[in-house]
């Protein structure tokens, strides 16, 4: 059960991002020739009209292919190719914009179902940096080093969003705004400040207007949370070894699972769907990056594009995408192997 939850999870993230591809294709008239979930040989193939819409053996992954995407086609006018820049900026993009649109479905969901956790601490540890700053249970977190806190996650992880020796904290007390300064303690293990914050005063139902708004900041931590992660692989502070494949994903996903069953399905249904949008956020911000081959390469060649009014060796483009393509298969067959490993 856990097994196929992961994998119905990770698959959905994949066919949402795909099924965005392949709208705003067939919306601007391009050939999709074949609309596919999963990678490796065919399970179950159908063709209807000029698309094959088929389900691979392994699960992991998923394709919109475009006639003309990545070779020339000049007699072919619905090939992707020889469509304007807009169009084909819109058939990129659509694929993360998706997973964006899902994680927020699926935050109204969360959100509707248990609420927010406000960023009212809860608890925290005694003679902690933060207690020694003067804070105390029940208050109201209202900014860190000037950034507007809305969620109380956005308060557990400091770390990883700000990791300073110092933080700067406006905080309500008794409908009394106050200021103070904490400070961290450098952990020697994680190359991050420990800052004594331990609990937050738990979840709060909120209006259906409030609902919406709290569901945008929730898929906005998420984006955060992928993007600083990132720049902790960028800076050192984290490796490819710290990075999860399919497999760990599942893993995590079980782990998820089995602590979740503990307390009712409810819990174990809203704790997948917080995953899901961990997932689909994360996917949508990954695409993004500027690399040849993922949707965020090619969005950066098409904006070039029409600044100079001139389009790229289309040849030379298909070529380049194809060999980042095989070193960004290598690095997954990497982490999928290193996420074997660490099972055992």
């Amino acid at each position: 059960m856990k097994i196929i939850i992961g994998i119905i999870i990770f698959s959905l993230t994949i066919l949402i991002h795909e099924l965005g591809h392949f709208l705003l294709a067939k919306k601007n008239g391009i050939q999709v020739n074949e609309f596919c979930l999963g990678f490796g040989p065919t399970i179950i193939g159908k063709t209807i009209g000029e698309t094959k819409y088929s389900l691979k053996l392994l699960p992991f992954g998923g394709a919109c292919m475009m006639q003309g995407e990545d070779e020339d086609d000049p007699d072919n006018p619905r090939a992707f190719c020889n469509q304007s820049v807009w169009a084909r900026i819109q058939v990129v993009l659509a694929g993360p914009i998706f997973n964006f649109i899902l994680a927020f479905v699926l935050a109204l969901i969360v959100v509707g179902c248990v609420g927010i956790d406000q960023p009212v601490i809860g608890s925290l540890y005694e003679n902690g940096p933060a207690a020694e700053a003067g804070l105390k249970a029940g208050d109201r977190i209202i900014s860190i080093n000037g950034d507007n806190i809305v969620i109380y996650r956005e308060i557990a992880n400091a770390g990883l969003f700000y990791n300073t020796p110092e933080l700067k904290i406006i905080y309500e007390r008794a409908g009394e705004q106050k200021e103070t300064i904490v400070n961290g303690i450098e952990s020697q293990n994680s190359n991050e400040y420990y800052y004594g914050f331990r609990s937050s005063s738990g979840r709060s139902k909120v209006d259906p207007i409030k609902t919406i708004g709290y569901s945008f900041n929730e898929v906005g931590y998420w984006i955060r949370i992928t993007l600083k992660s990132l720049g902790q692989l960028f800076t050192g502070k984290a490796n490819v070894n710290d990075m999860q494949g399919p497999v760990g994903i599942v893993n995590t996903i079980g782990q998820t699972y089995e602590r979740a069953s503990q307390d009712g399905a409810f819990y174990i249904f809203i704790n997948m769907v917080n995953i899901a949008i961990l997932l689909t956020a994360n996917l949508g911000v990954m695409n993004l990056l500027p690399i040849p081959a993922l949707d965020g390469g090619r969005f950066v060649l098409l904006v070039i594009e029409g600044i100079r009014k001139k389009r790229f060796n289309p040849d030379i483009e298909g070529r380049i995408n194809v060999i980042f393509f095989m070193l960004l298969l290598a690095l997954m067959v990497y982490i999928m192997i290193n996420d074997v490993i660490k099972l055992f």
